[in-house]
């Protein structure tokens, strides 16, 4: 049996384990630019406006005291800039002030709140908060979880163009959180998402090119995007990408492309890359053949997959005293 054969396990279809959670706000493009450029002068100019009642350099400022940009970081003041511009109707400070919130930054954490300025932005069709409030229904904070009020919000984001919103309801759909599952529907979110770059979108996207779920099996499409989210380095999308060159599914089979992206996911800490890589070393496939090697990264691997633990006792058996100590000492330089 070969390495790809005894992997087969480690690598089941999981679509929808990544889920996008809330987002954080943004300033104007065009306004970070100047910022970049001066910080110090911006930030005075920023300032003069946001004392004369200008709500949008109200909600600048809060930004620039939230990120320690052109003044010293302090997320009082930030809040209290925040609220001027959100109490002027001002929809980005009204998302930025449910931000401090909901992630208790220069407050308690309140999830309550945070839902009520998330819903006063959202109201104005500020698409952030529209799918933080998606978010928020979803997992139930601050709010009895209700996935029709979530999809609702998601749905409103992600005709906005809201990649993130676009991957969630992806999910939704494909494993029928409070509606009939529909993998086609799915398919069809996800690609939009995978489309504006989202990793996790193209990831899941590939998975259903794989397996045939809402579209018809594409294993070249399938390879096509789990390289797009592997050069995003999506761990999962790396493993993935190997595992499919070691069957030669949708491409010629590669040994050496196959260890080459287990060890970029390796390197993140992703379990069944460092089984697989672990067992390349043991087998010599794609890689030099070195036990001590092997035994390092299923020493990594074994912490979560008890499959990785039986591979290393039984490598183990056949290493020298001398050969499992150096493994050890570079196990510790993997860490």
């Amino acid at each position: 049996m070969n390495t790809s054969q005894r992997l087969a396990t480690l690598a089941l279809l999981v679509v929808g384990l990544l889920v996008a959670t809330g987002q954080a706000g943004a300033a104007d493009p065009t306004f970070l630019e100047r910022m970049k450029a001066d910080p110090k002068k911006e930030f005075a100019a920023t300032k003069a406006k946001a004392e004369k009642g200008d709500a949008e350099a109200q909600s600048n400022l809060g930004l620039l005291y939230e990120g320690g940009i052109g003044v010293e970081k302090d997320l009082a003041e930030a809040m209290k800039w925040h609220r001027k511009a959100a109490d002027q109707g001002y929809a980005t400070a009204q998302f930025n002030l449910g931000f401090l919130f909901d992630n208790g930054r220069g407050v308690e954490r309140n999830y309550s709140e945070a839902l009520k300025w998330y819903r006063k932005s959202a109201d104005q069709d500020y698409a952030y908060a529209q799918f933080n409030l998606g978010w928020l229904y979803a997992a139930g904070l601050g709010v009895d979880k209700d996935y029709a009020e979530a999809m609702k919000w998601y749905r409103k984001a992600a005709d906005l163009g809201n990649a993130s919103a676009q991957y969630n309801l992806g999910d939704i759909y494909l494993n029928g959180r409070g509606v009939e599952k529909d993998a086609a529907e799915a398919a069809k979110w996800f690609r939009k998402a995978a489309d504006q770059g989202n990793a996790a979108a193209q990831f899941n996207l590939a998975l259903c090119y794989e397996s045939g779920q809402g579209v018809n099996q594409d294993f070249s499409e399938a390879m096509k995007w789990y390289r797009n989210a592997a050069k995003q380095e999506l761990a999962a999308g790396q493993f993935r990408l190997g595992f499919c060159y070691s069957l030669g599914r949708g491409v010629e089979k590669d040994y050496v492309e196959t260890a080459k992206w287990w060890r970029e996911a390796a390197h993140q800490n992703y379990p069944e890359a460092q089984h697989g890589l672990g067992l390349a070393y043991v087998a010599g496939q794609g890689v030099e053949k070195d036990f001590a090697e092997a035994y390092a990264w299923l020493n990594l691997a074994a912490r979560s997959l008890p499959d990785a633990a039986t591979a290393r006792e039984n490598l183990e058996k056949r290493m020298s005293q001398q050969q499992v100590g150096d493994a050890q000492k570079r196990t510790k330089e993997l860490r």
